[in-house]
């Protein structure tokens, strides 16, 4: 019994320290889609926090449960059964409300990137990091704007020089990349003007190159998620099994008359 307790121990340690680094990454990430995310919607950052939380909450309880069964402390396994509990059915919630809310959090995300494209400046030096950031995410997904460049004629500098320039990092030259920040000037914009169709640049919107990327990505997500879920309840069933043991065992020893 001692080596299944240690086994899942271990497991809590693992997995709460994979949430603990998950939240730290998500607050620590500059370079991705991640980024743009969190330095723009204060909601990803509160969920950041809050798997930072979850992480080492479940790491503590994975210490907890692992010394209530070892030293036969019910409360502690009462304990551990309930924060538990109360972590599934929060992650539960919270991929409920996800799902429901989908196309809620589709426009939210969608009014985020449009308002960076038109805002973008990049002698803002406030606003770098998040504008490095959407540049990543354009150089490496191959994109432009949300739905596609033509946000970009939105960009206030853009306007101003009538679109004879371009982002970099929606470029599909080579050359442009290597700046692959700020904008870039057309070869021979014609009387001076031009519209992003002039433009050498990725025909895709970030959008669907996100969601593709979650397509491809969606049986890895849900596996992880049910993995987790599982080792949840396998410590759930145990805590319980132990609670019961030692229940049964106290009674055991009591003299008879």
């Amino acid at each position: 019994l001692h080596k299944t307790v240690y086994v899942l121990f271990l497991l809590f340690q693992i997995l709460g320290a994979v949430i603990l680094g998950f939240g730290i990454w998500i607050l620590a990430d500059k370079t991705s889609f991640i980024a743009v995310l969190q330095m723009s919607s204060p909601s990803l950052k509160t969920g950041a926090y809050i798997l930072i939380g979850v992480g080492a909450l479940t790491m503590l309880m994975g210490f907890l449960g692992c010394l209530g069964a070892v030293n036969e402390i019910r409360c502690l396994l009462g304990l551990y059964f309930t924060c538990l509990m109360l972590i599934l059915l929060t992650q539960i919630a919270a991929a409920l409300v996800i799902y429901f809310q989908k196309e809620t959090l589709k426009v939210e995300l969608s009014n985020i990137v449009v308002d960076l494209i038109e805002d973008y400046d990049p002698l803002n030096e406030d606003k770098r990091n998040l504008q490095d950031a959407w540049d990543y995410v354009q150089t490496q997904i191959a994109c432009c704007g949300w739905t596609g460049a033509k946000e970009w004629e939105n960009n206030e500098i853009l306007r101003n020089k009538s679109n004879s320039e371009y982002p970099c990092s929606c470029s599909n030259r080579s050359k442009d990349l290597v700046e692959g920040r700020g904008f870039c000037a057309l070869d021979d914009p014609v009387n001076g003007t031009a519209t992003y169709a002039d433009w050498p640049v990725h025909e895709q919107g970030c959008m669907d190159g996100v969601e593709q990327w979650l397509k491809d990505n969606l049986g890895i997500i849900l596996g992880v998620c049910t993995g987790v879920a599982v080792i949840e309840l396998l410590g759930m069933i145990l805590s319980i099994s132990l609670c019961k043991n030692i229940h049964s065992e106290d009674y055991t020893k009591v003299p008879k008359s």
